[in-house]
């Protein structure tokens, strides 16, 4: 085997393994040739210790092709994994380069592997994901999720992660978890360690200590003498300590944040039994009530935010008020791991002793709890306690749980800590509200903020402010939200910042809000508080969405999606999700809203969080729209735009009235859509959403029954203040949207030369927003009014395309196909379509048939020639056969 760069290519035979038969089995499913030359991805999740790597190795040797493994790099700096995947794959450093930076760009990982590859039957075994840094996994999973490429092989992944570490979701992606080892299988791997084989005794004893834990078996077995293991000696007590459990936890402990590394270790103290010193110490850990955990955590000046994150991800587990090691390994290992001044800090706070009495209070056992500690010292404490328990679990629901129960966590968070920490009952107050309206009800939100009682300053007039808005007094929001706008938004405080946005969102003033919130976001960095990154950019992606800069809010939400996959926090995912559904939808890519949405929905229906669920069907709804399926589109919009509890989002209904609308005219649902319209049209007269005015008009435009011929008419007068009205409120795609609905309008008017102008300026707008299918729709009406697609073709347009658009137009200009200037650009035939609709778009032609004239006609053709001839002359050859 020879290592390339942190990985193997492997040749020789895997280890032996043992209680293994359906890992294997699930193996030989993977590496079983499918003739589709589809690939397949196996995930292999487990503890440290328990065989990831093992398998890995087993898989690699006993695959009949080609096996490369790569290992997690030694740091997690971006991109750091995929260039340890390059280096793996590539024959030299250069073209390693060239595949990372096609990995960066649009095309993706796909495309960087299968140019490497080619056409060979490859497994590729990825050790550690969880180790990997974000940019890398965001970028396998797109591949993964994508799938091989048109005509490629797709080569077989293996990857391995911590149990903790959730696999992206991947369709058609198998899942395997590998447990621990049974008495006989544990004994069989004795066998293999020592020769010759110990003493049954010993055996006995270590199958037993070792509780079919292969990595603690090994590492138990590896520093026992000859005598020992002969039962001649008597083996260490207890033999599986503190020593053999670092050896094996140890590295999944340090590759930890420190602030959660320091929590384990509260709650592995608080949890201890028997007298300090004793061996027993360190071998027994009992269950530790959660208030218990905050206040060892308050005494011993250690950060608690970790905890809901330590139980989402399986570490801890949480029963009837009690936290448990969900391994007790692992428990033994931090006890083992922690240094000295750790015990003695635990010491002085007397952590076990409050621990076991919380602990009886939690189980009920007063009594009991009388005796371990006084009574008015308990009662004291209890009510901050209890407020901080119900703070963590309120915030856990609402990074991955039902909103609705977070709801009311937070408020009993609020209530209890309202007197002795009011900042954080403050900061509950707040969260209920933002968990009350990610699940769609205003009522709660309304009880959220009648709490705030004895709040002053900038927080009263939030309560007040947003409170009026939600029962639409806005003459009494408006003064009080702007107040907390000019407060809080000059305040360095991330959480005052994210508040400040919330209140300018609900204003209208959506610059503003992507402005303050931005704000929020640098300040999270700068203090490195990254269980509040993913929350800031979640704000951000969706202030940005509604202030209509889409590819900055799809950056950002990409960049959510990341920060939250590695804190647990698939609510924020979710939200991201649909966030990039729609700003697909205003692409017009189809496969992407129904790939982003589908993600959305998957939590966002369990969960309860109905703001996610309207903006990924509103998604849907708008792609359907797009693609002229108007009636289906309407149907999907009718429950989001209705009032009442089974109706839509009360803070997005109206936003989705003139999409539904547009859709329900088309549909031949002019009825429905003019209710909704006329409840619209209050809403407009609300002055909190400047891009109201303009797209009432257009609703109304749409409604009106024009005259058949003549300039005049109602639906002429509307489209013309629609246009108007949009040139004021800066949203140039849905001024693009109303172009396009007047120059449809006019042309079946038969008024194909005043349908051209709209048209056109529709058609110019989609295409600078990149929005290909609504570019398509609008190119579509312009040819049926006796337009080129666009206009005439128009030579000094060459100048206008990108240095990509232009190889590509003179590659094709020549003859090759897409898939052959995908091979030849390292592209995918996708992106090379997307490119020559872009191209035929600028240049104002129909089809690829008139990009040989144009190049005849004087455009450059020399840069890019000899490609082309290249790929031609080759196709030629294949065509003549050999001679």
């Amino acid at each position: 085997m020879a290592g390339v760069s942190g990985a193997t290519h492997v040749t020789a035979p895997g280890p032996r393994l043992y209680d293994r038969a359906a890992e294997l089995a699930a193996v030989a499913r993977l590496s079983a040739p499918t003739g589709t030359g589809d690939g397949g991805i196996l995930f292999v999740t487990g503890g440290p210790g328990e065989g990831r790597s093992a398998l890995l190795a087993r898989a690699a040797g006993d695959f009949p092709g080609t096996a490369h493994r790569v290992a997690a790099p030694g740091h997690r700096v971006p991109w750091s994994g995929a260039r340890a995947l390059f280096a793996a794959l590539a024959p030299g450093a250069t073209d390693a380069r060239r595949a990372l930076r096609t990995a960066r760009g649009e095309d993706g990982v796909a495309v960087a592997v299968s140019g490497l590859l080619g056409d060979r039957p490859v497994l590729l075994c990825l050790d550690d994901l969880h180790l990997w840094d974000a940019h890398s996994r965001a970028a396998l999973a797109a591949a993964w999720r994508r799938g091989p490429l048109p005509g490629r092989p797709g080569p077989r992944w293996l990857v391995s992660a911590a149990r903790h570490h959730r696999p992206p979701g991947v369709p058609g992606a198998e899942t395997v978890r590998l447990g621990r080892l049974g008495p006989d299988g544990a004994r069989a791997l004795l066998g293999d360690l020592a020769a010759p084989p110990p003493a049954p005794p010993v055996v006995r004893r270590l199958v037993e200590e070792a509780a079919g834990h292969p990595g603690v078996l090994v590492s138990a077995v590896r520093r026992l003498g000859a005598a020992q293991l002969a039962g001649t000696a008597p083996l260490p007590e207890p033999p599986v300590d503190g020593a053999v459990l670092t050896e094996v936890y140890g590295g999944f402990l340090e590759h930890l944040p420190a602030d959660s590394r320091r929590l384990l270790t509260v709650v592995a103290l608080a949890g201890r039994t028997g007298e300090e010193g004793a061996a027993t110490a360190t071998r027994r850990l009992s269950g530790v009530a959660v208030d218990a955990v905050l206040d060892g955590a308050r005494a011993t000046r250690t950060p608690a935010e970790p905890l809901d994150g330590l139980v989402a991800d399986g570490l801890l587990r949480r029963v009837d008020g009690l936290l448990r090691f969900e391994d007790p390994f692992l428990g033994r290992a931090v006890l083992a791991a922690a240094p000295a001044s750790r015990h003695r800090e635990a010491r002085r706070a007397d952590v076990p002793r409050a621990a076991r009495t919380a602990s009886a209070l939690a189980r009920g056992e007063r009594h009991r709890a009388d005796r371990l500690g006084p009574p008015a010292a308990v009662r004291a404490l209890a009510p901050v306690v209890r407020g901080r328990s119900h703070l963590v679990r309120g915030l856990a629901a609402l990074a991955d749980g039902p909103v609705m129960d977070a709801h009311e966590a937070l408020l009993r968070a609020a209530e209890l800590l309202r007197d002795r920490a009011p900042a954080e009952a403050s900061d509950a107050r707040f969260l209920a509200m933002e968990a009350a309206w990610a699940g769609g009800d205003a009522d709660a939100c309304l009880v959220a903020l009648d709490r705030g009682g004895d709040a002053g300053g900038t927080e009263r007039d939030f309560l007040d402010g947003l409170g009026a808005a939600l029962t639409l007094r806005f003459d009494e929001a408006r003064p009080a939200l702007a107040r907390v706008v000019a407060r809080d938004g000059a305040e360095d405080d991330p959480r005052l910042l994210l508040r400040a946005g919330s209140a300018a969102l609900v204003l209208g003033d959506t610059a503003a809000a992507a402005r303050v919130h931005a704000r929020a976001l640098a300040r999270a960095r700068a203090e490195h508080r990254t269980a509040l990154l993913p929350r800031a950019l979640e704000h951000l992606a969706y202030a940005e969405l509604r202030d209509g800069r889409y590819s900055r809010a799809a950056r950002t939400a990409r960049e959510g999606l990341r920060a939250a996959e590695p804190t647990g926090q698939r609510n924020v995912a979710a939200h991201q999700h649909a966030v990039l559904a729609l700003v697909a939808s205003v692409a017009g890519d189809g496969d992407a809203v129904a790939e982003h949405a589908g993600l959305a929905l998957d939590t966002a229906r369990p969960h309860g969080l109905v703001q996610a669920a309207t903006l990924a069907e509103w998604a849907l709804a708008r792609a359907e729209l797009g693609r002229g399926l108007a009636a289906q589109a309407a149907a999907r919009l009718v429950p989001l735009v209705r009032a009442g509890p089974r109706g839509g989002h009360f803070a997005l209904r109206m936003l989705v009235v003139p999409c539904f609308v547009e859709a329900a005219v088309a549909a031949g649902r002019a009825a429905e859509a003019g209710a909704a319209a006329a409840e619209y049209a209050v809403w407009a007269g609300y002055g909190v959403d400047g891009a109201a005015p303009a797209l009432l008009a257009r609703c109304r435009a749409l409604l009106a029954r024009g005259e058949e011929r003549g300039e005049g008419g109602e639906a002429a007068y509307w489209f013309g203040e629609a246009v108007r009205r949009h040139d004021g409120c800066g949203n140039d795609f849905e001024r693009a949207r109303t172009l396009l609905a007047y120059g449809t309008w006019l042309r079946l008017r038969r008024r194909p030369g005043a349908a051209r102008g709209p048209l056109r300026d529709a058609l110019v707008t989609f295409e600078r927003s990149a929005a290909d299918g609504w570019a398509d729709h609008a190119r579509s009406e312009l040819r049926a009014t006796g337009g080129a697609g666009g206009g005439a073709a128009d030579p000094t347009a060459w100048g206008l395309l990108t240095p990509q658009q232009q190889r590509i137009a003179r590659l094709a200009a020549q003859g090759a196909t897409n898939r052959e200037i995908a091979g030849r650009l390292t592209l995918s035939p996708r992106t090379v379509d997307h490119h020559l609709r872009g191209v035929f778009a600028r240049l104002g032609i129909r089809s690829r048939v008139e990009l040989p004239g144009l190049v005849g006609a004087g455009l450059p053709a020399q840069a890019g020639g000899t490609e082309a001839k290249g790929l031609v002359s080759s196709r030629a050859r294949r065509s003549a056969g050999p001679s």
